[in-house]
């Protein structure tokens, strides 16, 4: 029986963080995978052609290897981009479309490269025919490398400009004192992570105090990871101002 498919996955965090993505649909991968497609083909094709010209093989053997070096390009070329550019190929960059940890933790490589190594099978026998029963099936539209890897595939967030004289008001930030590290911050934090900490920030007053605090203990915690500041720009900031200056950081690049 046909399981009821979704079109959103709603994610809880256990602070009461509620995030919500528009997950992919069938055409929209299927779009992103013929661009993808093309640009190993193209890889493949440089390749053969060095190859060729360097009369390293038969045109029989040629043949047989240019095949097998479609599958591997392929699958390292999966890897390599969704693991440098957070959930994307050059596909779902030009579609919107990222790749995601189901229960909206961050992404680890572990599943990037399982999520890549079933595209073998996904792709049988032809045009991605098992992988595209699986998504029309599926109750997140996931294809069978996503349910062993516990990947969605959504449409990037675009969150809206928040009023930062709100949530992060036009005092001293020590962090634009760094330019180089706050463009680094600024390139490396996700519309996600972005959208959770506005969030965060905009319904601070709603939370029970100690969750509260571990909330922003967490989101700095994260933040803090992707760029470290020195240590004298941080001093005298609790995790929520240093979230609120992230934000700051983020929006008025």
């Amino acid at each position: 029986m046909k399981a009821a498919r979704h079109s959103r996955l709603s994610i809880e965090t256990p602070e009461g963080v509620v995030f919500s993505f528009e997950l992919a649909t069938p055409v929209s991968r299927a779009l992103a995978w013929a661009i993808d497609a093309a640009a190993i083909a193209a890889a493949c094709s440089v390749v053969g052609g060095v190859c060729s010209s360097a009369n390293i093989l038969s045109s029989d053997g040629a043949t047989a290897v240019s095949t097998v070096l479609y599958f591997v390009i392929s699958v390292v070329y999966g890897i390599l981009l969704e693991w440098r550019w957070r959930g994307q190929t050059v596909g779902k960059r030009a579609l919107g479309l990222r790749v995601l940890d189901i229960h909206g933790m961050r992404l680890q490589l572990s599943q990037i490269v399982l999520r890549n190594l079933l595209r073998l099978v996904d792709t049988l026998p032809a045009l991605y025919l098992v992988g595209g029963i699986a998504c029309l099936f599926s109750r997140n539209a996931q294809r069978l490398g996503d349910l062993a890897a516990n990947t969605i595939v959504a449409r990037e967030r675009k969150p809206e400009e928040p009023d930062l004289d709100e949530i992060a008001p036009a005092k001293y930030n020590s962090l634009l004192a760094y330019p180089h590290l706050a463009a680094r911050l600024r390139s490396l934090v996700t519309p996600e992570a972005a959208a959770i900490a506005i969030q965060a920030v905009t319904l601070r007053d709603g939370y029970d105090p100690i969750a509260r605090i571990e909330l922003f203990a967490e989101l700095s915690s994260h933040f803090r990871s992707l760029v470290e500041f020195p240590e004298q720009s941080l001093e005298g900031i609790t995790d929520e101002q240093y979230v609120r200056s992230v934000l700051r950081v983020i929006y008025t690049g």
